[in-house]
């Protein structure tokens, strides 16, 4: 991007990402939860995307590292390489995107490794103090490092922990001599549970159950003087099942619930606002996990509205063709991300191709609008008979 929108980008992206205090006059009803490095929360791959942004309790394939590792026990194939390509806030700008490399290798009946990266770029801005002066271009990024380990525990049950380093250079040197990137790192613990084929009266099926405990890791910060940002720690809890028509068709429907395990904002000292003087800014990113449950002003009502949830469902033809459809859904009052999602996959010998889109149910506008997401999938090596 070769644009002098600087001010209009890097301010919208610095709201979003940097969760410090609220402005001074802000409102105490406003208990939205923030926290930094938020791209974590962008479904990288089209197949997730195609059905609500869920993956939890999905079928194991080559992107699990993001949504549950501990399928990769029970992938398929030996090994998979997934390339992902997301356009964000395409209707702005060409050049702001998430890309995403992933490799699983089932090593062996009862474990697998997977490794990832993530990276997201948010172009190439050109900063001027005049506007005949010679540009200083910068080009803030954010990325991640994954590694995991996943072992089968039983016929049917696996899990996984995962070992994530973060990084965020989003610091402008020009106007900042000592900028540096920000950094910190993470652990997922996952779990997953696939049953056996099920025959009922007109149709077979198999049950599936997943959840992950994501981004576990402590407060970082943008700069020195900065306020503490917590990380997105983030618990996610699913539920679908195959049916399973004949030996040509099936159809998966999957359900997902989501929660940030981080202290919601209030008005701990009754001083009119929500700052960094009050309690839950102070508290530990582990005791924060745990009083997340329980810790909204409103009591039980407003910890319903942090959760999220997701509708999926996804049917196959021959194991060739793909159509996905999916719905996600969030309280007005917690952020008011609303939309539905379509989604079509291809496979063609061990290859796979997955694109999705967005469309967009609330007043509040997804960056995603309008966006297709492309996925690419190599599978190789020996066939594990899963079914």
């Amino acid at each position: 991007m070769k644009k002098v929108l600087l001010s209009v980008l890097l301010g919208l992206f610095v709201l979003t990402v940097y969760a410090q205090d609220p402005p001074a006059n802000s409102n105490t009803d406003n208990r939205v939860i923030t926290t930094g490095v938020p791209f974590l929360f962008i479904a990288a791959d089209a197949r997730a995307a195609g059905m609500g942004d869920m993956g939890v309790a999905t079928s194991a394939d080559a992107f699990s590292q993001q949504w549950n590792p501990a399928k990769y026990a029970f992938a398929v194939s030996k090994q998979g390489i997934g390339v992902t390509y997301t356009p964000y806030l395409s209707k702005l700008v060409n050049d702001i995107f998430l890309g995403n490399l992933t490799y699983y290798n089932r090593i062996n009946e009862q474990s697998a490794v997977a490794g990832s990266l993530r990276y997201f770029s948010l172009g190439e801005v050109q900063l001027r103090e005049v506007i005949d002066q010679e540009p200083l271009l910068q080009k803030p990024n954010e990325f991640t490092l994954d590694l995991t380990y996943s072992l089968r525990l039983s016929e049917r049950m696996a899990m996984a922990v995962t070992g994530r380093y973060l990084r965020s250079d989003l610091k402008i040197q020009a106007s900042n001599a000592d900028a540096s990137a920000a950094s910190s790192f993470a652990v997922d613990v996952s779990g997953y549970y696939q049953s056996e084929e099920v025959a009922y009266n007109d149709f077979d099926g198999r049950w599936r159950a997943g959840f992950n405990i994501s981004n576990i890791g402590p407060k970082f910060k943008y700069d020195e003087v900065g306020q503490e940002n917590n990380l997105p720690t983030n618990l996610s809890l699913g539920a679908g099942f195959d049916f399973i028509l004949d030996e040509y068709n099936k159809v998966g429907v999957t359900v997902e619930l989501d929660k940030l395990l981080v202290p919601t904002p209030s008005d701990s000292n009754g001083d009119g606002t929500i700052g960094s003087q009050d309690d839950y800014y102070n508290k530990s990113f582990f005791s924060g996990m745990f009083s997340s449950f329980g810790d909204a002003p409103d009591g039980f009502s407003e910890e319903l509205k942090e959760v999220v949830w997701a509708l999926g469902v996804e049917y196959w033809y021959q194991d060739a063709f793909a159509f996905r459809l999916g719905y996600f859904n969030e309280s007005e009052e917690k952020g008011f991300r609303k939309f539905a999602t379509l989604g079509t996959g291809f496979k063609y010998t061990t290859i796979n191709i997955d694109i999705s889109y967005l469309f967009s149910t609330s007043k509040v506008i997804s960056p995603l609008e309008g966006t297709l997401r492309f996925g690419l999938t190599f599978n190789f090596g020996d066939e594990y008979d899963e079914y």
